[in-house]
């Protein structure tokens, strides 16, 4: 697998992180960083205890990880999640369980095609 096959795999846009990153391999260094990256297990953290304001924070953080690296679908669910999350309020809004599930799958989906093209398992 290339690295813009891995990007097509993840649902991501090669040509934008390319034009921020300038060489295949500092792209394929932070793709690998993303597998270490700590803001997806701290949403599922806060999103079980019910703390909206650390999974508005961990949402939040997982988006611009995923903007910086045109992880497209990614970003797109966990900005969803991310704005729902947004308003100061008691607990998290019932809705946030079916985003939070999209943001599961793709989360899962990016990080099975690093996984893939970096042949780790």
């Amino acid at each position: 697998m290339t690295i813009q096959e891995c990007y097509q795999e993840l649902g991501g846009n090669y040509l934008e992180v390319s034009a921020r990153l300038p060489s295949p391999r500092l792209i394929e260094k932070f793709i690998a960083k993303f597998l270490e990256d700590a803001s997806f297990s701290a949403l599922c953290s806060a999103m079980e205890s019910g703390n909206r304001a650390e999974a508005f924070r961990a949402a939040h953080t997982l988006k611009g990880v995923c903007a910086n690296m045109s992880f497209s679908r990614l970003m797109k669910s966990a900005a969803q999640l991310t704005e729902l999350l947004r308003p100061e309020a008691d607990g998290i809004p019932a809705e946030a369980e079916a985003l939070m599930e999209d943001v599961r799958r793709d989360y899962r989906a990016t990080v099975a095609s690093i996984r893939s093209y970096l042949n780790v398992a």
